[in-house]
């Protein structure tokens, strides 16, 4: 009998492999084929088969560079060919990954497959530097935004509600626009004084945390270096981090066992 292929969407969670779900870690050792997102942190490596194919299928930081539709096409291919293949996505698929328009394209396809939530890195990141998302008293609500979308003119975001809808403003993917970022949330009510911080490469042993107001958070960050990827968030719940801060400084080699 032919072998029938399936894919899985299997979110990698924030960086730290210690994040990735039990059932992601089933699925990646079931593996004939892997294809990873470029933001991969490189210590998940180690999770992989010896003998299943890897394959680097976005961004400029891998020679093996593939756009969105070849991505679905290669996807598409290898299982009709009857392999079992994971496609590896940093946090969570449908957290600003991309993958909802990756599923409808195998979806579409009639291939089988199957999705696998990660830990969003707009929660992990965060937590990993002593911030709660939200915290009684200081944080209610959340709302998550992806960075790109920032001019306050034909963007998909509603700047003038969002500035002050929520009592965190958590976005990803910030370091290219983060003056447009948090110029804009002044602009549309949100004060200079409020309370902001961007966290870089979180949860990996390089993290790095800058708490400041978003009147000076881009000059702050400038200072430190702060580079992709990074965390933004803004609202009080990040006065918490004096108090929370627990990860930063910590020997990975030295934590202990749950």
């Amino acid at each position: 009998m032919e072998k029938t292929g399936k894919v899985y969407f299997v979110g990698a969670g924030p960086g730290d492999p210690g994040l990735l779900t039990v059932r992601g870690r089933e699925c990646l050792a079931g593996a004939e084929v892997i294809v990873c997102d470029r933001l991969l942190d490189p210590r998940m490596v180690g999770m992989f088969p010896p003998e299943a194919e890897a394959i680097w299928a976005g961004g400029a930081l891998r020679e093996h560079t593939l756009t969105d539709e070849e991505i679905g096409e290669m996807v598409v291919r290898k299982v009709r060919e009857g392999k079992t293949v994971v496609r590896l996505k940093g946090g969570d698929p449908f957290v600003f990954g991309g993958g909802g328009e990756e599923v409808e394209a195998v979806a579409a396809a009639g291939i089988p497959f199957e999705i696998v939530p990660g830990i969003t890195a707009a929660v992990a990141v965060p937590a990993y530097a002593g911030i709660p998302v939200t915290h009684r008293g200081l944080g209610e609500s959340v709302a998550i935004v992806v960075g790109h979308e920032v001019s306050s003119r034909g963007s998909a975001v509603n700047w003038s509600k969002l500035a002050t809808a929520a009592d965190t403003l958590v976005f990803l993917m910030v370091v290219e626009n983060l003056p447009q970022i948090v110029e804009t949330l002044a602009e549309n009510g949100l004060g200079r004084d409020t309370l902001a911080a961007i966290i870089g490469k979180g949860t990996s042993p390089q993290q790095v945390t800058i708490t400041a107001t978003i009147g000076t958070i881009v000059e702050q960050a400038r200072k430190a270096g702060i580079s992709p990827p990074a965390v933004l968030v803004v609202g009080k719940v990040v006065a918490l981090r004096k108090k929370l801060s627990w990860f930063e400084g910590l020997n990975p080699r030295g934590r202990q066992k749950c």
